[in-house]
């Protein structure tokens, strides 16, 4: 005959102990989240919205991952970023990040920075923007004028000054320098107290569009390719030569050639392998969801994904791109 008493009593002992025991299996079962950050640049130019556009996508189609976009300085200090592991993806120039990885420019003394390619992305089209009426018609007449060469800690920074040093244009001792980005210096061009600016991106540039639609004030853009041999001589092949066609902007009735080079998507060289492969196919697969981000986006595929990296690629990114038959140089 069973004891009913000792039964209610261990049944009062065990109850806690088991619910704490399936509280914890029911835990485990759940996936966790993966949080991952992308670092961007400034709110006016092309880095920004396209990272917002992948972390949607991110966010929307791999499960249980949520990814937000950050506005940072731009490449230099993105790359700066993945080296602390302060962010986990990271859009850079393809130049600088070649800096970083030869430890050279920005990063020279710093040792070989440990990132890696996930994807090229799209080319830059460099803009030389000038105001109409300030006699600027030719970049070398840039000398004496107030000219912004960009942020402090962007790509774009490490650019100019290479662009103008081509030209014999130094910059502390030639221009009136501001280090402004690009939405300050859209900003003092429409209030009439800078003359040039540097921005580059995709087509179209948003900063540009605006500023060309401002009524009151009529830019041009300047030819910055002339010396692109000197470019390529002394940094190697990121800079090649690209058009920005009539009728991009408002009021530009003439094509504009310009120093272009290559954008990519990147990450710490530890990045998990699977990870990284997913991140790679979901942008891919969904690339017309990145158009709507920004047109920069436009010719980004499983071929062009390839093409123009100066850094290895990550494994994940290579096992991608073999399933696709496609070869990783």
């Amino acid at each position: 005959m069973f004891c009913t008493k000792g039964i209610s009593a261990l049944l009062i002992a065990i109850l806690p102990l088991l619910f704490i025991f399936f509280s914890g299996v029911s835990a485990e079962a759940q996936p966790q989240t993966v949080s991952l950050s992308i670092a961007t640049g400034g709110t006016g130019a092309v880095f920004y919205p396209l990272g917002g556009g992948m972390a949607r996508v991110l966010s929307k189609y791999i499960p249980n991952m949520q990814v937000t976009a950050e506005v940072t300085a731009g490449s230099v200090d993105n790359i700066k970023l993945i080296q602390m592991k302060k962010a986990d993806l990271a859009l850079s120039m393809a130049e600088i990040a070649s800096d970083a990885l030869h430890a050279e420019g920005k990063f020279k003394g710093t040792g070989p920075a440990p990132i890696r390619t996930m994807a090229a992305v799209y080319s830059s089209y460099l803009h030389l923007v000038v105001r109409e009426g300030a006699g600027i018609h030719s970049l070398p007449d840039l000398r004496g004028k107030r000219v912004s060469t960009g942020a402090p800690g962007s790509g774009i920074e490490v650019k100019n000054i290479r662009v103008l040093e081509s030209y014999g244009i130094d910059v502390d001792k030639h221009l009136k320098r501001e280090r402004l980005n690009y939405v300050e210096a859209a900003g003092s061009m429409k209030d009439r107290k800078l003359d040039a600016f540097f921005i580059e991106g995709g087509l179209p540039i948003s900063t540009v569009l605006d500023l060309a639609a401002t009524p009151g004030i009529t830019i041009k853009l300047i030819n910055n390719v002339e010396h692109i041999d000197k470019l390529r001589q002394k940094y190697g092949s990121c800079y090649y030569k690209l058009i920005i066609p009539k009728g991009t902007y408002s009021n530009i009735n003439y094509d504009v050639p310009v120093v272009g080079s290559g954008n990519l998507l990147i990450c710490h060289e530890n990045m998990d392998a699977t990870l990284v492969y997913r991140i790679i196919k979901t942008l891919i697969e969904h690339q017309p969801e990145l158009v709507l981000a920004h047109k920069a986006a436009s010719d980004f595929s499983v071929t062009t994904a390839v093409v123009g990296s100066p850094l290895p690629f990550h494994p994940g990114a290579v096992k991608y791109f073999k399933e696709k038959g496609i070869e990783v140089k």
